[in-house]
């Protein structure tokens, strides 16, 4: 419901001429925290809010109290709906508040404001296992503003062997995916994605964007989203998963396993995607205290050679050993992970 607080957010200060973030929770019946981190959103998306420092501080709207938001600039306007979330994923509550806010704008602004809330769909999921730290793309805001004006670009972009092209697309919508920011456009040769750190230029050609009266992107990018993971993990496996191990095999996997139903012996009924036979193998061979593959049968081959490899290795007689004593302090180290 973030976008019902942050329209009550800007109400609250268009009635006061100043109110702290303390004052604010409790009208919205929110944490302190989370008022902050809703100011703090709309002051750096550019709606013109900003705090007063020191004793008798606190937050104010620009231009003082206003019954209305007409003092918001076009920019601005986008601005908050670009924050607020996409109406396309909304409650009817948050459809609600948004219908409300567009009635609040001038004229001018309206078309533009509205485009800006189904403009944007954030995939917080990463792809792999990569721990890059998002960053804004240099073209990332001539494309949003593309997409929000509904105008044809000339597109200059580099694919991921370097290879340079140009040509015309219809921008339709930007998804921020883990660290990255994508580019959802129709072209002569269809619907393609462009990953916007490639761009190379952006030069608007001014005319419109045609625009499927049906589009919307975030199952668009629903779409891409899993058709993008069936190539990176063509492989389905099967197994059974005993209910102790269901944690192990989640922290493992992630959004690479499904759960099915339970057997009649209690176990769980799981399918796991890999990238091949053998990695896939490799990955789950640490699991089989809790986990029985039962195909494909390639799998079940490379985890008979794992196997039949570590007791060549490691077979012999090993020495016994003696499961450690665990202390107060080892139980607190694994609690807070």
């Amino acid at each position: 419901m973030r976008t019902d607080r942050l329209v009550a957010t800007l109400l609250l200060l268009q009635r006061r001429e100043q109110a702290t973030a303390a004052e604010i929770a409790r009208e919205l019946e929110v944490s302190e925290r989370t008022a902050r981190r809703d100011l703090d959103a709309l002051a750096m998306a550019g709606v013109p809010v900003y705090s007063m420092q020191g004793r008798g501080g606190g937050w104010r709207l620009v231009g003082g109290a206003r019954t209305d938001l007409s003092g918001l600039t076009a920019s601005e306007a986008r601005a908050l709906f670009l924050v607020a979330g996409q109406a396309s994923a909304a409650t009817p509550a948050v459809k609600a508040a948004l219908r409300k806010l567009v009635q609040a704008l001038p004229e001018p602004f309206r078309v533009q404001a509205e485009a800006a809330s189904s403009s944007l769909v954030v995939d917080p999921q990463r792809w792999g296992s990569s721990r890059v730290e998002r960053r804004t793309p240099h073209f990332l805001d001539e494309l949003q503003d593309a997409v929000i004006r509904g105008v044809q670009v000339r597109l200059g972009y580099r694919d991921r062997d370097g290879g340079e092209s140009e040509r015309t697309a219809h921008p339709l919508g930007i998804v921020a995916k883990g660290p990255w920011w994508y580019l959802v456009a129709a072209t002569e040769a269809g619907r393609r994605t462009f990953r916007v750190d490639r761009v190379s230029s952006v030069d608007p050609t001014g005319e419109p964007v045609r625009r499927p009266e049906d589009f919307d992107l975030a199952a668009s990018w629903r779409e891409i989203a899993d058709e993008v993971d069936r190539r990176r993990t063509p492989l389905e496996m099967q197994a059974l998963c005993t209910p102790d191990g269901m944690s192990r095999l989640r922290m493992v996997l992630g959004d690479r396993l499904e759960v099915g139903g339970s057997t009649t012996d209690g176990r769980i009924e799981v399918v796991i995607r890999g990238y091949n036979e053998y990695a896939l193998a490799g990955e789950l061979a640490g699991l089989v205290e809790w986990l029985e593959v039962t195909g494909p049968p390639g799998v079940l081959d490379h985890l008979a050679s794992i196997g039949n490899a570590l007791v060549a290795r490691y077979g012999g007689n090993p020495p016994t050993l003696s499961r450690p004593t665990r202390t107060p302090a080892d139980e607190e180290s694994t609690m807070d992970l």
